[in-house]
């Protein structure tokens, strides 16, 4: 079993920007951050060898999206353990950053993501960072708790058919709250190695951290754009 090959140029400028991204993180925006799996070559049923996640799972489900090798519990902001995963234990590993102490996130279809941002752009509502993958879109929000977001939630079901039964927020959204995480730029996901990439960079704090709105500031946007686009529960990324 390898990793994965790249020209050495390209190879060194993809574990220079892995890294970078990793420090900014920890220490500009003081976000917990932890090494995610790569993708790995593995010999084939004798038709040459194949590309899988490096996990042990051979039909991994999110490969090369999820932590491997560190428990998202060792996320963390300390530069020096940032800087001996990225350049000596995993330097290739997309970054992943754990979701409910620092930051969190709500994330929706690539499509319904546009929608939402649209939507929110022409009635002035502000939104913090925004990143896209290959089929979802996540908007980065403050620190929530799963009590406060229910609660949230049953307010918005409840509005949704006035006078009548509650109605339902779509499948399609999904939260990113304590014990979350998210796969940020500039790494690569999936087998296809598909980028993520910022679609609104982070705002930085004068004293550092990141402007983050609240979530709840978002989320009428964010039912209304989800209703409007299939169930995304085959959505991995």
């Amino acid at each position: 079993m390898r990793e994965t090959r790249e020209p050495s140029g390209r190879h060194r400028r993809t574990r220079q920007a892995l890294l970078q991204a990793a420090l900014t993180c920890t220490q500009r925006w003081h976000w917990p951050v932890v090494p995610g799996a790569v993708p790995v070559l593995r010999a084939g049923d004798g038709t040459g060898p194949s590309v899988c996640c490096g996990c042990a799972d051979p039909h991994c489900p999110v490969p090369a999206a999820h932590p491997h090798g560190q428990s998202l519990l060792a996320a963390t902001t300390d530069a020096r353990m940032v800087r001996w995963w990225w350049e000596r234990h995993s330097p290739q590993a997309p970054v992943l950053v754990a979701t409910g102490t620092a930051v969190a996130a709500v994330s929706l279809p690539a499509a319904a993501g546009a929608r939402l941002l649209g939507y929110l752009d022409a009635l002035r509502i502000p939104c913090g960072p925004v990143l896209a993958g290959p089929t979802r879109c996540a908007l980065l929000v403050a620190p929530y708790g799963y009590p406060e977001l229910g609660e949230l939630l049953a307010a918005q079901e409840a509005t949704l058919r006035p006078g009548g039964a509650p109605g339902q927020v779509p499948s399609c959204v999904r939260y990113h709250g304590p014990g979350g995480f998210l796969v940020l730029p500039p790494s690569r996901v999936g087998l296809g190695q598909a980028a993520v990439r910022w679609v609104r960079r982070p705002v930085p704090l004068p004293g550092g951290g990141v402007r983050l709105p609240p979530v709840a500031q978002l989320l009428e946007g964010l039912v209304a754009a989800g209703s409007a686009v299939p169930d995304g529960s085959r959505l991995a990324y």
